[in-house]
């Protein structure tokens, strides 16, 4: 029952995924929420990390210590900071109270694809390895992060925007898995860019923000529209 039994370094990793995110929610408490955002994106960092570095360390996850330690973590930093996020930039939206419905969907839909993900995972017989079945849960702090961040960010379609993400999450959609040290390497480096202060970015004006933010929508989007048109093509008539 010692804790240093279940332990392993990717699970000190997936601390830092977790302590990010808490920071993210007290920036916004203090109402710096472009802080706020950096630190979200910073803890998606982390969460790219464990994985790599428990297969690097050849760590066994005997018990599923590991498994549950990265799911809370992915809690509080891509369901609790990016919830807390929205309602404080939108605590000023002519309906009310759609801001607290909105971010409370946002946690309660990532909460209900860690559980299924963490249910799939035992089950390997029956779970792909290459894909996620429904939107990985760091696209809510990758996508609402990067669009605060761009200097573009507006209230009404940013609600919009996370209700969607928030459905796909809990969705069958199955997301492409991106694995590999180059894509991790260049997602780090793409995001430490967006965290970076403005004023070293003054000559690009949140240039990085937009990209990673265009990036991500293209990732929730193009999936299921590509197989919504393969579905209309395999159900359509066999024209000659």
């Amino acid at each position: 029952m010692n804790m240093k039994d279940f332990i392993s370094y990717a699970d000190l990793v997936s601390l830092g995924n977790a302590s990010f995110g808490f920071l993210s929610i007290v920036m916004v408490m203090s109402g710096n929420l472009i802080l706020a955002a950096k630190f979200m994106l910073i803890a998606v960092i982390f969460d790219s990390l464990d994985g790599w570095v428990a297969r690097h360390t050849k760590g066994v996850d005997e018990f599923g210590f590991g498994k549950n330690i990265d799911s809370l973590a992915d809690v509080i930093s891509f369901g609790v900071a990016p919830g807390m996020l929205l309602y404080s930039a939108c605590v000023t939206y002519s309906i009310p109270y759609i801001n607290i419905l909105v971010s409370l969907l946002i946690v309660i839909c990532g909460i209900l694809r860690l559980a299924r993900f963490n249910v799939l995972a035992d089950l390997t017989a029956n779970s792909s390895g290459d894909k996620f079945v429904g939107l990985p849960i760091p696209s809510t702090a990758l996508i609402l992060g990067s669009f605060y961040i761009s200097g573009i960010f507006q209230m009404d379609l940013a609600l919009v925007m996370m209700m969607v993400v928030s459905v796909f999450m809990i969705s069958t959609v199955e997301y492409p898995k991106f694995k590999g040290a180059l894509v991790v390497a260049v997602g780090s480096i793409l995001i430490v860019s967006t965290c970076l202060p403005q004023n070293i970015l003054s000559i690009i004006a949140y240039f990085p923000a937009k990209i990673l933010f265009v990036l991500a929508v293209t990732y929730l989007l193009a999936v299921p529209v590509m197989d919504l048109y393969a579905n209309l093509r395999r159900s359509g008539p066999n024209v000659r």
